[in-house]
């Protein structure tokens, strides 16, 4: 199937070093992030997991739940966690889902429905499993982000877009570059009239592009 923007994303119930799981179960009413990778050990992403476990905080401020798939199986991703500490001086406290049968990789749309994992395989076989899915508390896909292999994810940058996806929940709509703290904007389908209303008094900086301080 094909995932787009504001798509349900799938339910599924899998196994993840930290036990079973039903993904929407899971979720519950929050926020989630799913990232995907296409093989335990494997550099890029040892570092990315790391960096991951070290935002754990930011996360929970935000309300929202992390969780990484990776198409090896639960015991592998308990003996990955501890190069992933080594590496970052953190302990992972996020599940990682063993999809090793390919399952939840192929109903997100990362790899083709006829793909499959030969004996002696390499990350090249799953290379399409580079993913970000930033996911709202209604259970529908917010934002996705996909990757090569070899260029690594800025989490920043996911924590900037997470923000900028709760902010927006908000009826607003964010610029370019747009962090916390800065002014947000109404969007074109909201009148003059009831963007007064609703907001108060803007800044028409074109009569398109109308800015507000963000919403509390």
């Amino acid at each position: 199937m094909s995932l787009r923007i504001n798509d349900t994303v799938p339910d599924f119930a899998a196994e993840t070093d930290q036990g079973p799981i039903k993904f929407h179960d899971w979720i519950g009413d929050s926020w989630a992030i799913l990232f995907s990778h296409p093989k335990d050990f494997t550099p890029v992403c040892t570092t990315e997991f790391g960096v991951v476990g070290q935002l754990s905080d930011e996360w929970k401020k935000r309300g929202t739940k992390v969780i990484g798939v990776s198409v090896d199986n639960a015991d592998d991703h308990r003996k990955w966690k501890l190069d992933i500490e080594k590496v970052s001086g953190t302990a992972p406290d996020f599940p990682i889902i063993a999809d090793d049968g390919l399952a939840v990789s192929k109903a997100f749309d990362m790899l083709p429905a006829e793909a499959y994992l030969p004996d002696g395989r390499t990350p090249a076989d799953s290379a399409t499993v580079r993913s970000v899915f930033i996911i709202g508390p209604d259970k529908q896909l917010k934002l996705s982000m996909t990757y090569p292999m070899t260029v690594g994810r800025n989490f920043a940058e996911v924590v900037r877009a997470l923000d900028a996806l709760q902010m927006t929940a908000k009826g607003v709509a964010t610029p370019a570059n747009w962090e916390i703290g800065q002014d947000v904007i109404i969007p074109p389908s909201v009148n003059d009239a009831d963007a007064k209303a609703k907001f108060g008094e803007f800044d028409a900086v074109l009569p398109y592009l109308r800015k507000i301080p963000a919403p509390a």
